[in-house]
């Protein structure tokens, strides 16, 4: 059987074996040593190692063994694709000296057309138009320098012996001139074995125009129509169509002419392409070189043809005719010309790094696939390698439609079919030139990418199932650091979801009333209400307090349908705000206003409820103004109906900005709140008496409140305090009063009895499986004891009692986190420590190892609190104690020494800007010997915080935040932000790096997955991934553990460091990029060339070495003046990005 050999490797190789196939010849690949995995290799009949030790290139051009292997091995036909030999006529000389047919032109053909300057000539003797430029090659770098200022600027630079753009460089003024020159003969060195240039004038605004030819031994040249390559980056082309659009017919005939009369003028046979610049503004066209050759974008003109090209090479080389009936092309005339055809060329560039070429595994890789699709590729398979050796192309996707605008759709399509995993594409590039205007106008010039930046703004690929994967795999490997070093639970309860009925409507609730009616008639249908009206706290405090604000929304969304059917009746659900909006970022890694859209969603018709900490909005210092007012508007445009607003010292000064806004800015509800501490039935207590609760809700009234809070945050009112308050205050003032307590004691329940009994209009409960101790009553309870009263809830219990067996199982998930007590107890009496901060100081106390010594953690909180005058204790005051607390205990300090210690001793941050007046003034103000100890020679203030913090330019923060966040800022994003800074950055890189977390279910996001075990998750409707974790491998010598997943069925890999684990390997160190005298690696690459020495001086943006992936080579430049102090990389090493290459002193 007769035999093919293929002089090339990847997609052109492949194509070519088609091909050859097709006409029953043996196909043989060859391949470098780093190619060994090339997909060429397997796809042809044979495949030998080539070029040992050369290098993954030079192996491909070593003509020597070619030749020699090509003998061995009865080789009769060679094809050398295009790059590599294809243009080199000593290569053709070698193959027909040995008797092997080249398929291609004659040597003598390609001396000729394949030095650009010898096809100059030959295109001025058919007179046909050329650029003017230099007639000779140009090797020498003197003569090259002369010969451009000559010719004048803007010129190009253009490699004599090679094409593909490398060698390629654009002079747009004499300065640049010197450097771009070395630039371009070095590439072209490297790349074609030939230094040579030669100089043309630039044409700015042209149109780049190819025509395809084929010629055969016998004289005969036919034209295969023209095709607009001007959609070029760095002068190689990326998307390719034919025919040209709009360009008018009688330049297309002249073009398509001139090309034939070329080729004819010197016998030319084989494929061949003639390149033309059309000048849009004068209409002029210019010769500017021939490839002879195969071209990359053949395939457009083979789909608009129907003529296979590379079999017609095959078979002009074996000598017969274009038009007899072995290759049977249509005379010149008759060829076809059927529809528009786009090629685009996908590679593993990475669009937001300048197109740097990234490598690596494919992790998955799905194929566009369907009618007028054809896809030319290699590599692209799921666990293909892709290596930095070699041309970034990855496939060439080729489009075809009866029209441009139907070609375009279909393109577009195909793209958006594309999956490929584990290394980054320009996809996201491709996508945005094929939708620019001025492409699908089909006037896009060469210039198009260069003057468009538009195009380099990319819609971010999603590739959630990779991200989701990793953090699985990070899981699984190191761990949760929410949950690391506990055990975990047993979670053998069944997840028993309530029936939720989507033909049936989600009755209207208080939702529709207050949106319908506006918050004064609301306030005012609340305070007419036989009924008690229940607030449902088991979606924020609830949980807060028992979970240490963990609870997850993926758990609340699972029954928040079901809560609209069927709990339609209640006052309002409590579901944000206050601890939980920087734990929902910091721990769980969701955005909490997106938190708050979702359930707004799915539960429409119930009043949702927030916690907002007055001027300390939902943090835990003062924000200005402008913050506060623009943070309560957008809550309210994102769902929020009641706003229950307090202040943590009692400190009415606080609340006005917050209220007004509320008023002013909304048309929801102001729920004011005093909040509650001490005991006002024992006599020896008179700091906070009754008299002062009745004077602070008269106050909270005059300045606006449509309702108003008792907030008893320690669960300190008890049964008869309760009475004797919510009487006093129903007849003090005129608004509905709506109770919060803590079931701490355990006698709670009957403190809500008693407040019913008194006339509370609304009262806060939780879920009976997550009520009791720091958190609220008891709902299920309480809707049972009131049952067929006058203040009957008129609340489904047999719904609620379902719910709680779902809660009940749901909290199992979270036992790590449920350090609440287990029984109530008469202490919190004498500590008054509020539930939620109860939980979380536990907490505390344990990572800091102080858990055996939590009596003494509780005897410390009281004695603190009574050294700063007895406070109320509310976020963020309880939190202060708190911090000061343990700062004591840890210190092996007294908190009654405290008084003894040197003026301008060390404290917690917290506890300095609570006693200056951070925070505002509590009642009888701060202690002013303590306030000297803890403030040394710093001036307290009083008066209120806010007005101590300036005006914050919205639109300012804005921008800053639009460099972090991808794409537009959304409110949603700024004024978390504002809230937490920190916070909101870590959680927008842990979105980057591993998506959105909130899918996850939660066992798994917690405790990750066992071997085997599979779940399900839904990334947004309609879309569910199925994942089964197969195998963790072993750690290597770099630590990495390799897992296997199966994914939707299919096999995928990730590859997490095992932090546990001490790695063997010596690892490049990283540079520092805040430190400009560390240079490190813009792109993973193999280093080419060092251009500057050890104590060498260098300027900013002096070249200090050249880096070179995929045949680019990206220049390293110093990024301030210096001294090299030391190289850490050598020529011929690979490093990976960000490593430090070069420090400078």
């Amino acid at each position: 059987m007769k035999k093919i050999l293929v002089a090339n490797r990847s997609e052109i190789a492949v194509r070519i074996f088609r091909s050859a196939s097709e006409l029953n010849y043996r196909t043989v690949a060859l391949y470098a040593n780093e190619d060994r995995f090339g997909v060429h290799r397997f796809k042809a009949d044979e495949s030998y190692l080539i070029g040992k030790g050369k290098g993954p290139v030079a192996a491909y051009l070593d003509i020597n063994s070619i030749i020699d292997l090509s003998k061995d091995k009865g080789i009769e036909m060679i094809h050398p694709g295009y790059g590599f030999l294809s243009e080199n006529a000593g290569f053709a000389k070698a193959c027909e000296s040995n008797g092997i047919a080249f398929i291609g032109p004659s040597s003598d053909l390609l001396g000729k057309m394949g030095d650009k300057i010898e096809a100059r000539k030959i295109a001025e003797q058919a007179k046909v138009p050329t650029l003017p430029g230099t007639k000779d090659a140009i090797t020498d770098r003197k003569k090259a320098l002369k010969t451009a200022k000559s010719i004048g600027f803007p010129l190009m630079i253009k490699a004599a012996f090679g094409g593909g753009g490398r060698g390629m460089r654009v002079v747009k003024k004499e300065a640049d001139l010197a450097a771009l020159l070395d630039e371009a003969q070095g590439e072209a060195e490297r790349a074609f074995g030939n230094s040579a240039v030669f100089l043309e004038r630039y044409i700015p605004r042209a149109k780049h125009i190819e025509v395809q030819i084929l010629g055969d031994k016998h004289g005969n040249v036919v034209h295969l129509h023209e095709r607009d390559c001007s959609i070029q980056r760095r002068h190689q082309k990326v998307i390719e169509i034919a025919p040209s659009i709009n360009l008018p017919e009688a330049v297309s005939q002249s073009l398509c002419d001139a090309a034939v009369k070329i080729a004819k003028s010197i016998g030319y046979y084989s494929a061949g392409t003639v390149e033309f610049l059309f000048d849009l503004d004068t209409h002029e066209w210019f010769f500017i070189e021939m490839n002879p050759r195969i071209q990359v974008e053949h395939t457009v003109t083979e789909i608009i043809t129907g003529i296979d090209i590379v079999r017609s090479q095959i078979l002009i080389a074996k000598g017969h005719k274009l038009h007899g009936k072995e290759i049977n092309i249509p005379k010149q005339q008759d060829i076809p010309k059927n529809g528009v055809a786009i090629q685009a060329r996908v590679t593993t560039e990475d669009p937001e790094k300048n197109f740097a070429p990234d490598y690596g595994k494919i992790v998955n890789y799905r194929s566009a696939a369907g009618f007028g699709i054809r896809l030319d590729g290699a590599m692209g398979d799921t666990g293909a390698v892709i290596t930095p050796y070699y041309d970034s192309l990855l496939v060439k996707i080729s489009a075809s439609a009866q029209d441009f605008n139907q070609a375009i759709q279909r393109l577009n399509r195909a793209l958006r079919e594309m999956r490929i995993r584990g290394v980054k594409t320009n996809i996201p590039f491709i996508e945005n030139v094929i939708n620019h205007e001025v492409f699908q106008s089909g006037d896009a010039t060469t210039t198009l990418i260069d003057r468009s930046p538009e195009l380099f703004t990319f819609k971010r690929r999603k590739d959630r199932a990779t991200k989701l994967l990793n953090l699985l795999g990070e899981t699984i490997v190191n761990g949760n650091d929410q949950v690391k070093g506990r055990p975990v639970p047993k979670m053998d309860l069944p997840l028993i979801v309530p029936n939720y009925d989507p033909k049936l409507d989600k009755p209207a609730g208080t939702k529709q009333y207050l949106d319908q009616h506006g918050p004064e008639k609301f306030a005012s249908w609340v305070r007419k209400q036989k009924r008690l009206l229940v607030t449902d706290t088991t979606l924020r405090d609830a949980h807060q307090s028992l979970l240490a604000a963990r609870m997850r929304s993926f758990d609340q969304l699972a029954v928040a349908d079901t809560i609209a059917q069927n709990g339609h009746n209640l006052f309002s659900l409590e579901c944000w705000g206050g601890a939980t909006f920087d734990t929902t970022m910091r721990f769980l890694r969701e955005n909490p206003f997106k938190r708050l859209k979702r359930l707004r969603e799915k539960i429409p018709n119930v009043c949702f409820q927030m916690l907002l900490r007055g001027a300390n909005g939902v943090g835990y210092s003062n924000y200005p103004d402008n913050v506060i007012r623009g943070f309560i508007k957008h809550s309210a445009e994102s769902g929020m109906d009641i706003f229950r607003v307090f202040d943590s010292l009692n400190y009415l000064p606080n609340l006005k900005v917050a209220m007004k806004s509320i008023r002013e800015d909304t048309d929801r509800v102001c729920e004011a709140t005093l909040c509650y501490t001490g005991d006002i039935t024992d006599s020896n207590r008179d700091k906070y008496d009754l008299e002062y609760y009745v004077k602070m809700a008269k106050e909270l009234e005059t300045m606006g409140a449509h309702m108003l809070a008792i907030k008893d945050m320690s669960g300190l009112c008890h049964p008869n305090a309760a009475f004797k308050l919510v009487k006093a205050l129903r007849s003090e003032v005129g608004l509905p009063i709506h109770f919060h307590t803590h079931d701490s004691s355990g006698i709670a329940s009957a403190s809500i009895i008693k407040a019913a009994e008194a006339g509370v209009d609304a009262v806060d409960l939780a879920i009976s499986s997550l009520s009791g101790l720091t958190s609220q009553p008891n709902l299920n309870s309480i809707i049972n004891a009131l049952k067929s009263d006058k203040r009957d809830t008129q609340l489904d219990l047999k719904f609620f009692d379902q719910l709680s067996i779902y809660w009940e199982a749901v909290r199992q998930f979270y036992e790590p986190f449920d350090t609440s007590p287990k029984f109530g107890s008469a202490e919190v009496y004498r500590h008054e420590m509020p539930g939620g901060q109860y939980t979380n100081l536990r907490e505390q106390a344990r990572a800091l190892g102080l858990g055996k010594r939590w009596p003494e953690v509780v005897r410390y909180y009281h004695e603190v609190n009574n050294l700063f005058g007895d406070i109320v204790k509310v976020t963020p005051s309880s939190k202060v104690v708190g911090d000061m607390a343990m700062f004591l205990l840890n210190k092996g300090v007294e908190p009654k020494d405290v008084e003894n210690l040197e003026p301008g001793t060390a404290f917690p941050e917290s506890v300095i800007d609570m006693l200056s007046g951070g925070l505002g003034q509590p009642k009888g103000g701060w202690p002013k010997k303590i306030q000297k100890v803890v403030l040394g020679d710093k001036k307290a203030y009083t008066g209120r915080p806010g007005t101590k913090a300036g005006k914050v330019d919205l639109n300012e923060v804005r921008s800053e935040l639009k460099k972090k966040v991808y794409g537009e800022v959304s409110d949603d994003d700024l004024y978390s932000y504002l809230m937490y800074p920190n916070v909101f950055d870590s959680l927008i890189q842990f979105i980057k790096e591993y998506g959105h977390a909130r899918v996850l279910p939660t066992p798994a996001f917690f405790y990750g997955l066992k071997v085997g075990e599979e779940i399900s998750v839904e990334i947004e409707e309609g879309k569910t991934l199925i994942i089964k974790l197969i195998y963790v491998s072993d750690p290597d010598e770099d630590g990495k553990r390799t897992l296997t997943f199966e994914l939707n069925g299919r096999a995928r890999e990730c590859v997490i460091i095992d932090k546990s684990v001490k790695s063997t390997s010596k690892r490049r160190a990283k540079a520092d990029s805040a430190n400009k005298l560390q240079v490190g690696a813009p792109i993973p690459a193999m280093v080419s060339s060092i251009n500057a020495t050890v104590g060498q001086k260098v300027a900013k943006g002096d070249k200090l070495l050249v880096l070179e992936a995929m045949k680019m080579q990206t220049t390293v430049y110093a990024l301030t003046d210096g001294v090299v102090d030391k190289f850490e990389v050598q020529i011929g090493d690979q490093v990976e990005s960000k490593d430090l290459l070069v420090q400078l002193r």
